[in-house]
């Protein structure tokens, strides 16, 4: 007769059941370690290494801006001192270069690649632009200018491409360690299973020594996920139980290091936003008190040196007198210029509360301040119906449609200014749109005429402090908008820049559909 399984000695049934679950057990503990193998390179490779790396080459490209910024002032002043951030940004720039090789950008791999790549780009500017800051060398031509811009634009775009490429390999590395994680969470549940298992086969031989540790197991690590991780976990009964508890408890520990870091880097975060905040604040208070506080001897040096011309009129030649106009002259342009860089400092701090403002009645404001302008040169001012309302200051909103008209006016052509103000609905947004058939301006400084202080005009030629444009973007950034030239025009001059409707609802239906 056969021996059946049912027949066998109950230590037999319980010998091979708990080999069984013995080999299931060791191949579970296999494929936790390596999915805690994984989950430990997962989390290595993504803050030891991609993390820095990115890093470091923000660091970099802020070296060579600096180096850039260095070698363009000392090429329109030719002063030494100009050449400071140079020689810091070289310094830097090895510096981000030796710690990223260090964190592993060798030359055969992707990082490395972007690295000499960059490193080849700012060769190749840095080789031309010391070649126009050599002593001696003539002052740079436009065209000299503009190679340098674009061997420059060059090495920002391979900069780019350098960050891009780091970007995606954190994003990489953070599936990684999302895939890694739920694998381990998978490998907790099997292993749950399996003793669970086992349990339910050796109920009664193991109820005693196994059923229940494992249960109280079960309820510390549950009520530990599910209220307070940083209560221990600890198992009791057999060695492999109490085995199961640590690892648990482990992995808790490292969660909440984790958890720790991720707190404290956003700590950081927090207290550097923060004191860009201040620092952004305190300039602006610097500003204004700078300009306030200069204008009172301003007036006096005016003054004197008017007194000066009428009581010693007749005992100054006529070189005296040109000497006292130009002193009279530079002041008064020098009071303009604190003036505009008050009322500069002054947006976004003293301003009053919001209200929905009529975007013709800002145009015939901003035309009736420039009467005397527009009659003098015969200029027209052309309003498209249907302007719309928007929420925002009104003296702040007139001050651009009043800059941007005033600029068609300055700088006019042959012919009569012809200026026309529109507007179009954009999404939530309006666009308004300034244009005028003026001498117009070069899309390569598209950007830097939004600069505060930056003329592309002698002032013989055109008067002016360089602040009108530079307010524009700050009062419309100020209001949630932007600014810009539209450099598809190639007759005269469009500005654009838009303004946050102040009904949503008033988004067309077409468009409230297509969103």
């Amino acid at each position: 007769m056969t021996r059946t399984s049912s027949s066998w000695p109950l230590r037999r049934s319980i010998a091979i059941l708990a080999s069984v679950e013995a080999v299931l057990l060791c191949i579970a503990l296999v494929a936790g370690a390596v999915a805690l193998t994984n989950l430990n390179d997962a989390r290595t490779r993504l803050l030891d290494q991609t993390g820095p790396q990115l890093l470091q080459a923000g660091a970099l490209a802020t070296a060579l801006v600096n180096q850039e910024t260095g070698v363009r002032g000392y090429l329109l002043t030719r002063q030494q001192d100009f050449l400071d951030p140079y020689r810091a940004g070289l310094v830097d720039q090895e510096k981000a270069v030796a710690e990223l090789r260090r964190l592993g950008a060798a030359p055969d791999i992707p990082a490395g690649r972007d690295l000499a790549e960059v490193l080849a780009a700012a060769d190749t500017w840095r080789g031309v632009a010391l070649a126009q800051a050599a002593p001696g060398a003539p002052v740079p031509s436009a065209a000299q200018i503009e190679q340098d811009k674009t061997l420059f634009d060059a090495l920002r775009v391979r900069l780019a491409a350098q960050t891009t490429h780091l970007e995606s390999a954190r994003a990489d590395g953070r599936a990684d360690l999302s895939s890694a994680a739920t694998l381990l969470t998978w490998v907790l549940v099997a292993v749950a299973v399996m003793i669970a298992a086992g349990l339910v086969l050796l109920y009664v031989g193991l109820q005693r020594a196994v059923v229940r540790p494992i249960r109280a197991l079960a309820t510390a690590v549950r009520d530990t996920a599910s209220r307070d991780l940083h209560r221990p976990v600890a198992g009791t009964g057999p060695q492999e139980v109490r085995q199961l508890g640590e690892d648990v408890d482990g992995l808790r520990r490292r969660i909440l290091a984790e958890v720790a870091e991720l707190e404290t880097a956003h700590a950081l975060l927090s207290t550097r936003t923060q004191a860009l905040e201040r620092s952004n604040s305190d300039l602006e208070q610097f500003a204004y008190v700078a300009s306030h506080d200069l204008q009172e001897p301003l007036r006096k040096v005016t003054s004197f040196c008017q007194l000066l011309q009428k009581r010693y009129a007749d005992k100054l030649d006529e070189r005296g007198d040109q000497y006292i106009g130009f002193a009279v002259d530079g002041a008064k342009r020098m009071q303009v210029l604190i003036n505009d860089l008050l009322a500069f400092s002054r947006v976004g701090r003293r301003g009053g509360e919001p209200e929905v403002v009529e975007s013709a009645d800002l145009v015939a404001r901003a035309t009736a301040n420039l009467e005397d302008a527009l009659a003098d040169t015969g200029a027209r001012v052309t309003v498209a119906e249907g302007m719309p309302s928007v929420r925002g200051e009104m003296s702040l909103l007139t001050a651009v449609f009043q800059n941007l008209i005033g600029n068609a006016i300055k700088f006019r052509g042959e012919h009569p200014p012809e200026i026309a103000v529109s507007a179009e609905r954009d999404g939530g947004d309006w666009v308004f749109s300034v244009t005028d058939n003026g001498i117009g301006i070069d899309a390569r400084y598209a950007d830097r005429i939004f600069v505060i202080f930056q003329r592309l005009h002698g002032r013989a030629e055109y008067p002016g402090t360089g602040i009108g444009l530079a307010m524009c973007r700050k009062i419309v950034e100020h209001h949630g908008g932007r600014i810009w030239l539209d450099t598809e025009t190639t007759a005269g001059t469009r500005f654009r820049f838009t303004l946050l409707a102040h009904d949503v609802s008033e988004v067309p239906a077409e468009e409230q559909d297509a969103a």
